[in-house]
C-alpha cells in the first residue's frame, strides 16, 4: 500500500511537470509569435515587346513571368529595437538590418545593414506601392542600380548606416545614409563611401516635398557605350540629386482599399554626373480612380544618360489596375518608347499582385 501511495504521488508529480513544462512552452510560442510577423508579396504576369526588333533587328518576343516572390520577416526584440531579413526566391537576400529608435518619439533612428538607399521619391518605395509594372522611372533605375552597368543590378539597395527620424510634429522627415557604394552582396569596391542625404517636408498629409542627394566613388564593375572613358576597375565620380513633390486629393486609408483610394500625382526630376559625364531626366506619373476598385493609371518619363551626346530616351504609360483585395490588383499597361539612339518600341505588360 505504502509503494502504491508513492507511485502515485511520482505520477501526480510527472503529470504536474509535464503540464507545467507544455504551459511554458505555450507562453514561449505565444511569446515569439507576438514579436515576429511575416509579410510577403508576388507579382507575376505576361509581356508582349518589340524591343529586340528595334535594337537587334529580332523577332518580337512575348512570354509569361514571375518577377518578383518575397517573404520577410520583421522581429521585434525590444519596443526601441528591431531586426528585419527579406528574401526574393526569384532572385538574391534583398535586405538585412537591424533599427534601433534613439529617441522616445520618432526624432532619431538608427538603421545598420544592407536596405534600399534613400535617394529619389520612388526608390524607397516598395513595388506593392509603385503604379507601373515596370516599376521605376528610368532615371530611378539606372541610378538605384537596376540597369547601370558601371554599378551593376543591386535593385537599389547598398550596405550601410543610416540615421533617419521626424521632426516639428512630424512636418519634416530626413534620413542621413553612409553607404559602401557597391551594391548588396558585396564588399566595397574603393576605400571611399556614399553619402546620401533626403529631407521631406510635409504640410499635409495630401502633400510632400521632397529633396535628396548623393555623393560619392563608385568602383566600375562593368562598361557603358554612353560613357566609354569608365573601364572595369575604374573608380570614377558619381553624384547625385533631384526634387519632387507628390500631391493625393485625400489621405489613403489601407483598411478601405477600395472606398478611400485617392487621385494622386508624383512628379520628380533627377540629374547626376558619373565620372566627366552628365545624365538627366525626370517622370510625372498619376493614378486616377474611377469606379470600385478600379484607377487609371499614367505616366510620361524622359531620360538623357549622356547630356552631350543626346543619349536619351522617352516613355509613355497608360493603363488600368484593378484592386481586388487590400495589396492585391490585376494590372494591364501599355507602353511606347521614342529613342534617338535605337528604334522605338512598344511593351504590352498584364501582372497579377498578391500580398500579405
Amino acid at each position: 500500500m505504502k509503494a502504491f501511495k508513492i507511485i502515485c504521488l511520482m505520477m501526480l508529480f510527472s503529470l504536474t511537470a509535464s503540464a507545467q513544462k507544455e504551459q511554458k512552452e505555450i507562453d514561449w510560442m505565444k511569446e515569439l509569435s507576438s514579436r515576429i510577423t511575416l509579410n510577403g508579396y508576388a507579382q507575376a504576369g505576361y509581356a508582349y515587346t518589340d524591343q529586340e526588333e528595334a535594337m537587334r533587328g529580332g523577332a518580337p518576343k512575348s512570354s509569361y513571368n514571375l518577377k518578383r516572390t518575397l517573404l520577410w520577416a520583421k522581429a521585434r526584440i525590444t519596443d526601441r529595437w528591431f531586426f528585419l531579413f527579406m528574401h526574393d526566391f526569384n532572385s538574391v537576400v534583398q535586405e538585412f538590418y537591424t533599427d534601433y529608435r534613439v529617441t522616445k518619439g520618432k526624432e532619431l533612428t538608427v538603421r545598420l545593414g544592407q536596405f534600399k538607399n534613400s535617394f529619389s521619391m520612388e526608390n524607397p518605395l516598395s513595388p506593392v506601392q509603385l503604379e507601373l509594372i515596370d516599376v521605376c522611372s528610368q532615371a530611378v533605375t539606372c541610378y538605384a542600380g537596376c540597369y547601370d552597368p558601371l554599378y551593376g543590378l543591386h535593385y537599389g539597395r547598398d550596405l550601410g548606416l543610416e540615421l533617419y527620424g521626424d521632426l516639428f510634429n512630424n512636418h519634416l522627415h530626413y534620413e542621413l545614409g553612409i553607404m559602401n557604394g557597391q551594391g548588396i552582396n558585396r564588399k566595397d569596391g574603393n576605400d571611399d563611401k556614399d553619402v546620401i542625404l533626403k529631407l521631406e517636408y510635409r504640410p499635409s498629409d495630401q502633400l510632400r516635398f521632397v529633396v535628396s542627394g548623393q555623393k560619392g566613388r563608385g568602383h566600375a564593375v562593368g562598361t557603358a557605350a554612353w560613357n566609354p572613358d569608365i573601364q572595369v576597375g575604374d573608380d570614377y565620380r558619381r553624384d547625385r540629386y533631384s526634387a519632387g513633390f507628390e500631391v493625393k486629393s485625400k489621405p489613403y486609408s489601407p483598411s478601405q482599399y477600395k472606398e478611400a483610394r485617392p487621385m494622386k500625382i508624383r512628379a520628380e526630376w533627377l540629374g547626376g554626373k558619373d565620372g566627366e559625364v552628365g545624365s538627366m531626366g525626370g517622370y510625372v506619373t498619376s493614378t486616377i480612380p474611377l469606379t470600385d476598385g478600379i484607377d487609371a493609371v499614367a505616366s510620361v518619363d524622359y531620360f538623357d544618360r549622356n547630356t552631350e551626346m543626346k543619349y536619351h530616351q522617352t516613355q509613355a504609360t497608360a493603363g488600368l489596375q484593378y484592386w481586388f483585395y487590400k495589396n492585391c490588383r490585376l494590372q494591364l499597361q501599355y507602353t511606347r518608347t521614342w529613342s534617338n539612339y535605337q528604334k522605338d518600341y512598344n511593351w504590352l505588360q498584364g501582372q497579377v499582385q498578391v500580398a500579405f
